[in-house]
């Protein structure tokens, strides 16, 4: 090996201490502005998903969507997720761009979000100016379109949340990823009341309404906007080492007195000491390397077998039991979370102000339901609110009650509020207890992928592994395990939940089972979760 080639090599390890990698325990601590820039991802993502909330069922029946294919609609994304999320979570642990592991996966999803997004919002108008006669025909396409964007849309948003958390992960310290936890419900609770506030204004009777020709494109052009700004910074928030680097580096940093670092008294070994060795022979410099060559070659094969499918289930499959309940609280979670959000809407417009949605439209009864709609939406509002005030007092909280009490309080402040709400519907009490919907959405987005980085490193003290256990699985496809568990939840409740309202003749049922299947959830995070001391 030349001394050109020997000094470029050296230089490329010394700069990757400016990553953390040669770091054996901690990464470098991040300043609270590049934490608030990673967050900005959350911020878009929750802040589209309000507005596909208080829009997707009026563009529905606007492009006149049959009834029966409501259940298709909503089952097919997360059908998928459940499906393809471990996958993606391997993918991005071996992925070797140079751009870093997280962040490929990141823009194509985003990239995804905003497709769809343009889908379902302007499909029909795209299909109308190409298809200027009206028949069956414009009628179809108009539905395929934006039954295309919904799931597409769905999909990318539900999807993109893993890659995001596994990013924390792989660049931050362990004080930083509980801080950069709680910037993310922080944002996500901000975002979401933004768009929801955006959602409830009357663009038609304003001049961007008119300029822009519907309200669907307003608040397309807007969701456009936000989006790609908080996806642009949230990428250029932390810089990512290439897989291949981290990969040397964590073979090297168990060996300190690697030739290879050496070489160069000024050479710094991670953020924690200097190496003053000046003098090494030639000889043992190559041998380190030829022996380095050596080990990339065999952690290339060990990437190909990891990635087969075969393998790819085996590494879930065998989770320590640990990681498993907490899969399962995550699911019980957001069972209960989304069961109760998903039919909040419809629950105040029925029952809070016994509106009817099948009744004439010019009739009491329906503008009764449209007002208890419109308040709901406010209700959802104030969820988000709280969210994001929650998230903030968490970091208070912990110090007190830990992670377990903030885990069993987020499920029974939430099964308790809920159950009220079914047993005493009203319609001022019910907007004051949607603050305990906040409590339970923050709860659900920071505590269990903290227990997760806290397994994590617990993992790392015990045995010296490097990007991925010894078991095949890395924080990618630990953090897809978790969040596919949301995809699970929504499965379940189109499966079920249509069919409880049916028997029971009433949506009230709707409330009722989200507030047992939260305190039962209590219950199980209180006697079956681990938490590392």
């Amino acid at each position: 090996m030349s001394d050109s080639s020997r000094q470029t090599r050296i230089q490329k390890y010394t700069s990757l201490a400016k990553f953390g990698v040669f770091d054996h325990t901690e990464s470098p601590r991040r300043s609270t502005g590049r934490l608030i820039m990673h967050s900005m991802a959350m911020f878009g993502r929750e802040f589209c998903y309000a507005v596909e909330a208080a829009y997707v069922t009026p563009v529905l029946l606007t492009v006149g969507l049959p009834k029966s294919l409501y259940s298709m609609v909503w089952l097919i994304s997360p059908i998928l997720g459940f499906m393809l999320q471990p996958v993606v979570g391997s993918a991005s642990d071996h992925c070797k761009s140079s751009w870093g592991k997280r962040r490929p996966y990141i823009l194509t999803l985003g990239i995804m979000m905003l497709l769809g997004k343009a889908l379902y919002l302007n499909g029909d108008a795209v299909i109308s100016a190409m298809i200027t006669k009206p028949s069956k025909k414009l009628t179809d396409w108009a539905i395929s379109i934006t039954m295309l964007g919904v799931v597409l849309f769905d999909f990318a948003a539900d999807f993109i949340d893993g890659p995001i958390k596994a990013y924390l992960f792989d660049v931050c310290s362990h004080q930083d990823k509980e801080k950069g936890l709680h910037y993310h419900a922080f944002f996500t609770g901000f975002g979401g009341a933004l768009g929801y506030l955006l959602g409830a204004i009357d663009w038609s009777n304003l001049e961007l309404g008119r300029l822009l020709g519907t309200e669907f494109q307003v608040m397309f052009f807007f969701s456009a906007l936000v989006f790609t700004t908080c996806l642009i910074i949230h990428l250029c928030s932390i810089p990512e080492a290439p897989l291949c680097d981290n990969q040397e580096a964590s073979m090297l940093q168990h060996n300190p007195q690697s030739p290879l670092l050496m070489q160069n008294g000024n050479c710094d070994y991670g953020s924690l000491e200097k190496v003053r060795n000046t003098y090494m022979k030639t000889e043992q410099t190559e041998l380190a390397t030829a022996k380095l060559e050596e080990a990339r070659e065999n952690n290339e094969e060990q990437t190909q077998s990891k990635m087969t499918m075969k393998s790819l289930l085996k590494a879930i499959l065998s989770m320590p039991s640990h990681y498993r309940y907490l899969c399962v609280s995550h699911l019980i979670g957001w069972t209960a979370f989304l069961s109760n959000m998903l039919f909040f809407t419809d629950f105040m417009g029925q029952i809070v102000y016994h509106g009817d949605p099948y009744a004439p439209h010019n009739s009491t009864s329906f503008r009764m339901y449209e007002r208890g709609v419109e308040v709901g939406c406010w209700g959802l509002c104030i969820n988000s609110v709280f969210s994001s005030l929650y998230s903030y007092f968490q970091k208070v909280l912990l110090s007190y009650v830990g992670l377990k009490g903030l885990y069993i309080m987020g499920y029974l402040l939430f099964g308790l509020g809920t159950g009220f709400i079914g047993l005493f519907p009203n319609v001022y009490s019910t907007l004051v207890l949607c603050g305990l919907f906040g409590v339970m959405s923050s709860t659900l987005y920071t505590v269990p992928f903290q227990l997760i980085a806290e397994y994590h490193r617990e993992e790392e003290g015990q045995q010296d592994t490097g990007l991925t256990s010894s078991s095949g699985r890395g924080k990618g496809i630990d953090c897809a395990a978790l969040t596919c568990m949301v995809q699970l939840a929504q499965i379940l409740i189109g499966v079920f939940l249509g069919f409880l309202v049916i028997s029971a003749g009433s949506v009230i049922v709707v409330v009722i089972v989200a507030s047992a299947v939260a305190l039962f959830g209590c219950c199980f995070v209180a006697l079956f979760v681990r938490y590392v001391e």
